[in-house]
């Protein structure tokens, strides 16, 4: 009885406020955009500039402004929807926040009591000022993430192609990055220009490493987070962290939406993509966070530093390396006196480097084959033929790298290292040439024949999938064995008794054509915009900067503005990819169906 008339009386509200619903969840959406603007815009200040006890308090007041409203509105969301207990169940987590949000404003109002703060100090922390206001604004802004979760469902609905909304995001990251990085707060002794503010933003948001300015010097502890943030949001894509939000909504997300994410990923099925998303950053967050604890524990800095300082150097390198990034914060990269023989360091580093680069779906892959052959001992259970592929090439460029290094910097940049040391850099370099962009060697002194190697490791560059960039190694094994093949004259190409479709080499020729084509005017107009730098070392840059590897012979920050200019364009098409950037500016023929008389042309 008592369920009917809750029945009834539901029914009842629902025909009444019918007529407004659309109208207030629209006036929300407006209101919402307004106010997450004017929070972010408050917290932009609080961490850019120098903080006053008036604009402590105008920041104060628009996040607690801010706060009110999200809860508000999830409230009027609850009561204008028709199935109350469907939208409790679908939006959990944001039913979570703003819980703790109506907890915490009972408790200043009623109490007096700020429950964040009381936290900290329960857990003994002397800077739980500084660390509630941190909790705070992550508290914030995710919030802000999910409300962009939720807004990304409507890319569903607007003409963009998937490459082109990749393309915007790098771009509005880069922007962002830019702007941040030129305020006050963010560097020491003055502005940062806008050219070297936007080729660090660059170089960090599509994981290079080229720097024009001294990382461990130019920029504050507040620059420094910055810089590691736009490498996380770089290295696993934005677009990505959007979407991870959308995932709590289940239900609205549309088949084309899904297509979206199934394209964002490389994923052959739609149903594939949410949980290997998901197990994207369940990967990242387990190997960085492992990779933070090993690094702490390899290098002991002495005394001088603290525990935090120390942290923070072992989760900001973690990051760079898992994200093939290259960024330190020593003034000479791992060359510097006081890691160049931290050799347990340079293993964790190139560990952490190898598993960003091989690739997520190699990872997966291969995890779920050593649990079908290990632990449910399928003995029919096999590598997929591609991730097969990615490891083996991948092994034999470390070895080949590896012994070029050992055999012509023996008695050079390598003399002064133990013989074990010598072995632990030439591993280190070849791994890092490859996607990262470290060095525990020092690069303006190599050899000829190292500088010619490391241009074809750093072309190549790291797995499909992953956070490196080059044209890919199954690209370039793709591409030896089809060369072979034609010389052989063989009809298919032919994998471990697996053929490989035509269309797939193509692409891989493709990639390695536009790759090249790009390395070629690069440098040409390079050598324009900077006639006074060697043409091995405009070289060397340019393939480091469209390899998104971060290595350079010392001439980065001589460069001219155009030349860096032409960098940042090369990292960023890097980033996207040749291949991505090729399909935004040519437009697709939509129908092929139709073929024209042979025309025999000799070739060769």
């Amino acid at each position: 009885m008592a369920g009917k008339i809750i029945w009834d009386i539901r029914q009842f509200l629902n025909l009444r406020i019918f007529k407004t619903k659309s109208g207030v969840l629209i006036t929300l959406r407006i209101l919402s955009l307004i106010i997450s603007v004017l929070a972010l815009s408050a917290i932009i200040y609080y961490y850019g500039y120098e903080k006053t006890r008036r604009s402590l308090l105008i920041y104060s007041s628009i996040l607690h402004l801010s706060f009110t409203f999200y809860l508000l509105k999830y409230l009027i969301r609850l009561f204008y929807d028709f199935k109350p207990l469907k939208f409790l169940k679908d939006n959990w987590l944001e039913g979570v926040i703003m819980l703790l949000i109506l907890l915490e404003g009972i408790g200043l109002v009623i109490f007096k009591i700020d429950l964040v703060n009381l936290l900290f100090r329960l857990f003994g922390l002397s800077e739980f000022t500084m660390l509630s206001s941190l909790f705070v604004q992550l508290y914030f802004l995710l919030i802000v993430g999910m409300e962009a979760g939720k807004a990304s469902q409507k890319l569903s609905g607007i003409n963009i192609t998937p490459q082109r909304l990749l393309a915007l995001s790098f771009l509005l990251l880069i922007a962002f990055g830019s702007f941040m990085l030129s305020l006050p707060e963010m560097t020491r002794g003055g502005r940062i220009s806008f050219i070297n503010a936007l080729f660090t933003a660059a170089s960090a948001s599509c994981v290079t490493g080229l720097t024009v300015v001294d990382t461990a010097t130019f920029f504050t502890l507040k620059g420094k987070v910055l810089i590691m943030l736009l490498i996380q949001l770089g290295g696993l894509n934005i677009l990505s962290f959007a979407t991870l939000f959308a995932t709590f909504y289940r239900t609205s997300a549309s088949i084309r939406y899904k297509s979206l994410i199934k394209d964002f990923l490389s994923t052959e099925k739609i149903s594939d993509s949410r949980m290997l998303l998901k197990e994207i950053f369940i990967f990242s967050l387990v190997f960085e966070t492992i990779g933070t604890i090993a690094l702490y524990f390899t290098w002991d800095p002495g005394p001088g530093h603290s525990i935090h300082e120390r942290m923070f150097y072992a989760l900001f390198h973690s990051i760079s390396a898992f994200n093939n990034a290259g960024f330190a914060l020593f003034t000479e990269n791992m060359y510097q006196g006081v890691i160049r023989y931290a050799f347990g360091y340079h293993i964790v580093l190139a560990i952490l480097i190898f598993l960003g680069g091989i690739g997520f779906m190699n990872i997966n892959n291969t995890g779920s084959y050593l649990k079908e052959k290990i632990i449910l001992k399928h003995k029919w259970a096999r590598l997929n033929t591609g991730t097969r592929l990615a490891m083996v090439t991948s092994l034999i460029l470390i070895l080949a790298g590896m012994a070029l290094v050992l055999s012509s910097e023996w008695n050079r940049t390598l003399d002064g290292y133990s013989v074990a040391g010598k072995f632990v850099a030439a591993f280190f370099q070849s791994v890092t040439t490859r996607t990262a962009g470290f060095n525990t060697i020092d690069t303006s002194r190599l050899a000829l024949p190292v500088i010619t190697g490391f241009i074809l490791l750093m072309f190549i560059g790291a797995s499909p999938g992953s956070t490196g960039g080059g044209i890919k190694t199954t690209t370039f094994a793709l591409i030896v064995k089809s060369a072979i093949a034609t010389i052989r004259g063989e009809e298919h190409v032919v994998i471990w008794k697996r053929t490989v479709p035509f269309s797939t080499i193509d692409r891989a020729y493709s990639i390695a054509l536009f790759t090249l084509s790009i390395i070629f005017i690069s440098t040409l107009a390079l050598s324009f915009t900077d006639p006074d730098q060697n043409f091995a070392s405009l070289l060397f840059e340019e393939v480091s900067a469209i390899s998104t590897v971060g290595l350079s012979l010392g001439i980065t920050a001589k460069l001219s503005v155009a030349g860096k200019a032409i960098l940042i364009i090369s990292m960023f098409i890097g980033r996207i990819g040749t291949l991505t950037m090729a399909l935004i500016l040519i437009k697709k023929v939509k129908s092929t169906g139709f073929r024209y008389s042979r025309a025999n042309i000799v070739v060769g």
